[in-house]
């Protein structure tokens, strides 16, 4: 009876407990260094999206393995809402069949909460080292000169640059050497030193130095042309590879077993600061995101199994995988 009766009390405590979350700062992971494309955004939605839920979003890069010590991290925290991850279509898609071995599941041992949109690549060369690369056309010629003589470098294995790159090696039936970095300052920094030709980096990230005139942009691997890089074909176009298109995605997740409550609440708070005018503009004209168009939980749980499937057929063609 007396257990009943503190049950009684304690209950109402309880429910109080889970109508004040947030009561404490929440942690954003992101797998990738600074200056990656995952930061960038991560740092944009951070400060709106604590103002809505009443408290500070500290963003929290913790890169490596392609992503995947963040993800671990964040698949073995408690499901609270104090531990989330700003996920990618590689970390959460392409990795669970590129590696051979995880230390999770990428879609059993997390929870989906929103899509924050689509992410194009662009494939970069050096104006002052490689100006003989003026368009894709250069760069097919020289690949098929010399096999394995012309490099393009990646964020890392496993990374959607890193996918991009055999996707269109394969396509355009070239033999190309593919050289990881450990995040984008890494991979862009070799590009303009020279030490590689290529790199099929992120639209955000990549825009510093095409604006600057230090990288050239040869083509973007979307199907429409990019509104953030005007008169930039796509790959398809410039290339002659129709069909082609190698495109990934942002979006947040927490650990498995988070409460519907709290995956509803950080939901709306995304949804109305991603729509705003003022963030899709800036989505558009500096990151070259496009946001989706429907972004419940749901739905977007159903992009990333259907993502898990579309890549595992991408990674298997293309022959790369990760120890």
């Amino acid at each position: 009876m007396r257990r009943r009766t503190l049950f009684a009390l304690a209950a109402p405590a309880l429910a109080h407990a889970q109508e004040a979350w947030p009561s404490r700062p929440i942690t954003l992971l992101s797998g990738f260094p600074n200056g990656a494309g995952t930061d960038i955004y991560s740092r944009r939605l951070a400060e709106p999206l604590g103002r809505l839920l009443g408290q500070n979003i500290i963003v929290d890069n913790r890169s490596g393995a392609g992503g995947n010590i963040a993800s671990d991290m964040v698949a073995k925290s408690r499901p609270d809402g104090y531990m989330l991850l700003m996920g990618t279509g590689g970390t959460h898609a392409i990795n669970q069949s590129l590696y051979r071995t995880l230390p999770f599941h990428v879609v059993n041992d997390f929870s989906p909460i929103a899509h924050l949109g689509d992410v194009p690549n662009v494939l970069t060369t050096s104006i002052p080292r490689r100006p003989q690369l003026q368009n894709c056309a250069d760069v097919l010629a020289a690949a098929r000169a010399r096999p394995q003589a012309v490099s393009y470098a990646s964020t890392g294995n496993g990374a959607s640059t890193h996918l991009a790159g055999a996707q269109f090696a394969a396509a355009a039936g070239l033999d190309m050497l593919h050289v990881p970095y450990r995040g984008q300052p890494g991979a862009q920094g070799a590009v303009l030193a020279g030490d590689v030709d290529l790199f099929f980096n992120q639209v955000g990230p990549a825009l510093g130095a095409i604006q600057g005139n230090q990288t050239r942009a040869i083509a973007v691997t979307t199907a429409q042309p990019v509104a953030a890089l005007p008169g930039v074909p796509t790959v398809a176009e410039a290339c002659n590879l129709p069909g082609f298109v190698s495109t990934t995605w942002y979006g947040l997740f927490g650990p498995a077993g988070l409460p519907a409550p709290i995956v509803a609440r950080i939901n709306e708070a995304v949804q109305q600061i991603i729509t705003t005018a003022d963030f899709q503009q800036w989505l558009s004209s500096t990151q070259g995101i496009a946001p989706a168009p429907v972004n419940t939980p749901e739905a977007f749980a159903a992009i990333q199994r259907r993502d898990v499937a579309t890549w595992a057929e991408v990674v298997r063609r293309s022959g790369a995988t990760v120890d």
